[in-house]
């Protein structure tokens, strides 16, 4: 009981750090306006009009920290605040999300394989609710749960361990690209950009050992039959 506590104890401190540090990168940032005076939604269309993409839309939506790109529909979502946006934090997020869209471009392996194991994620994760409470009430044994519960977060783990890679490349991707066209200035804008890429990236590094954590919970004691 004792290793369960530490263990959530530690996943939720670990995801307050982390979202911590980005919405306070993301509120310091959010209030230096960029040289360039692009709002993000421009300097994303200018990216992708760069890489050659012409039908990926690019729309507004009303969600705090909900930018992302989904490489399905063809659409590169972005919060109101960097949409419009005319400001470091703005254009690192925008930025950060066209690379997404230039990975799809180009067939980034690792976005491939988080595509193509969504699937297994939307399969395993509802066992994360219902097998405790199922063995709650022993209508499985204990050692059949508890590997139940190791095989739906080591999906999950893949998943997280995969996802490193298309964040970290994805920003490299946008710290280059705004740079080089001179949409974000040397100096304090490029460092901006940068501190507000890196505490983005450190929610899902933040994810990954949380999860790695609870599959090692429930996996080491099916091999060594003791969770302490």
């Amino acid at each position: 009981m004792m290793t369960w506590i530490l263990l959530f104890a530690g996943s939720l401190l670990l995801s307050f750090l982390a979202s911590a540090r980005v919405k306070s990168a993301l509120g310091r940032y959010g209030e230096v306006p960029v040289a360039s005076g692009l709002s993000g939604a421009e300097a994303a269309h200018r990216i992708l009009s760069m890489a050659g993409i012409d039908n990926v839309e690019i729309v507004s939506q009303d969600s705090f920290m909900g930018d992302h790109y989904d490489p399905i529909h063809k659409r590169l979502v972005l919060s109101r605040e960097n949409f419009y946006g005319r400001s470091v934090a703005a254009l690192g997020v925008a930025a950060h999300e066209a690379g997404h869209a230039i990975q799809d471009k180009v067939r980034y392996a690792p976005l491939t394989w988080r595509m193509a194991s969504v699937g297994a994620v939307n399969f395993v994760s509802p066992m994360l609710y219902i097998v405790p409470i199922v063995s709650m009430f022993g209508l499985i044994p204990g050692k059949t749960a508890m590997m139940a519960m190791a095989i739906a977060f080591g999906v999950l783990m893949l998943f997280q361990l995969i996802t490193l890679p298309v964040e970290y490349d994805a920003s490299k991707r946008a710290k280059v690209i705004l740079g080089k066209t001179g949409m974000i200035a040397p100096g304090e804008e490029a460092l901006g950009v940068e501190r507000v890429l890196s505490a983005a990236a450190l929610t899902y590094v933040a994810a990954f050992i949380s999860t790695l954590g609870w599959f090692l919970y429930h996996l080491l004691p099916l091999i060594f039959g003791n969770r302490e």
